[in-house]
């Protein structure tokens, strides 16, 4: 089965192919000669992931899923939440977001956080989305070179490194990406004759 994953975000691209079964073919936008980013407008990571998934369904005919993800601070009301990547501007800078997020938790204690995605899957039949969330704290400074965006200052629950610290096949058995993608493959594997 042919999946477009409606993102031009090739960090995400990569961590989604890792988690590929067999019998799916993940297209890119651009395999499919999509070359703008799907618009999201919207207020809320649920209805920009199906605005994305709803864009490239209607405009290319494939089955598609798109989402999107934010971190929520506790001390901080949940932001940046939605506007994770463009924190810190329109720009969606990943290393000024993270440096405006330190600044604003400076001599906070309370460093409750958690990464939430919201994938949504649209195709001819329907229209559906899943949820993934990991919960962890948002360390003093950054630790670690992999991942992106502000997985150097996140560190989840039971563990002693931050995302960016872990191999991409460790985050992928607990990230918040790889769960509601879980939960995707899983209701896409009992249609029947989807995959045939």
């Amino acid at each position: 089965m042919k999946l477009v994953f409606a993102t031009n975000n090739s960090h995400k691209l990569q961590e989604i192919r890792s988690l590929l079964p067999e019998g799916y073919e993940l297209l890119s936008l651009q395999q499919i000669g999509c070359h703008a980013d799907p618009p999201e407008t919207h207020e809320t990571m649920e209805g920009n992931a199906l605005q994305k998934a709803l864009f490239v369904f209607n405009n290319y005919g494939y089955p598609c899923f798109a989402d999107d993800s934010g971190l929520e601070v506790d001390a901080l009301g949940g932001k940046p939440g939605v506007y994770s990547a463009r924190y810190a501007g329109d720009d969606k800078d990943p290393v000024k977001n993270l440096d405006k997020l330190l600044r604003e938790m400076h001599e906070i204690k309370d460093r409750k956080a958690r990464f939430k995605t919201i994938i949504a899957y649209a195709d001819k039949r329907e229209t559906l989305t899943f949820e993934g969330t990991v919960h962890g704290h948002i360390l003093d400074k950054p630790s670690g070179t992999g991942g992106f965006g502000y997985d150097p200052v996140f560190r989840p629950e039971g563990f002693q490194q931050s995302f960016a610290e872990m191999p991409m096949a460790e985050k992928n058995t607990i990230s918040h990406r790889a769960k509601a993608f879980a939960l995707l493959i899983k209701y896409l594997n009992q249609l029947p004759g989807l995959c045939e």
